[in-house]
């Protein structure tokens, strides 16, 4: 799963069957995982690996606890660790509805463990691919916070479509200014091309839909 200088994936188990957390975690362990175990989701949450798991094997049915009513939560909360729902007992509403909440699978208690392995692979995969769009985001947003205000006004117009001799009459710059700010702007965001640049804006919520290279006549 992982090369020597790798930290291991974490996955948490919640069951409040002793057994069957022992029983996962020898085998997860043994795949290559880093595994914490719970016998209650207030342990899971109370815990400091609640933020980095990768994924997450959830009990239907515990003590005291609706398991969906749990993933619900957990769906709905800043924690959005992938979910495979486990049960002894389920049902074709209750995978249903396992399933519209996110669940990456429903698995039926005697678990099969190739099955188990590859639904905790397809949940890390999920869960590295979320991790490294929330890092791009945050280069995102913080490139952006870069750019001095006319930057930020120079980027809204060029990503709505405007070529820069259009740019520069909304702002009252000059073509070779606009040129300017567009050359430093594309280098602090770090962008390769304006499709790039574009994409950029609309994750930000800073392209200006209110204009456009060819307004409409009349």
């Amino acid at each position: 799963m992982t090369s020597p200088n790798e930290v291991p994936d974490l996955i948490c188990v919640i069951d409040d069957d002793a057994d069957i957390r022992g029983s996962l975690d020898s085998l997860l362990r043994a795949a290559g995982f880093a595994v914490r175990t719970f016998a209650a989701p207030d342990e899971f949450l109370a815990s400091a690996d609640a933020d980095q798991a990768t994924c997450l094997l959830l009990d239907i049915r515990l003590h005291g606890t609706d398991g969906l009513d749990f993933q619900q939560a957990l769906a709905e909360s800043s924690i959005p660790v992938p979910v495979i729902l486990i049960t002894g007992h389920g049902d074709i509403p209750m995978t249903v509805r396992g399933m519209r909440a996110g669940a990456v699978n429903f698995l039926s208690k005697p678990i099969d463990e190739d099955e188990l392995l590859r639904s905790v692979q397809g949940a890390v995969a999920m869960d590295r691919e979320r991790r490294l769009a929330q890092r791009e985001g945050e280069n995102v947003r913080a490139c952006y916070g870069m750019l001095t205000p006319r930057e930020q006004e120079v980027m809204s117009l060029v990503t709505a479509g405007l070529m820069n001799k259009q740019v520069a009459g909304r702002l009252g710059l000059s073509e070779i200014t606009v040129k300017i700010h567009r050359g430093n702007l594309m280098r602090k965001m770090q962008a390769q091309s304006l499709a790039d640049l574009v994409r950029m804006a609309e994750e930000l919520g800073a392209r200006n839909s209110s204009v456009a290279r060819y307004p409409r006549a009349g």
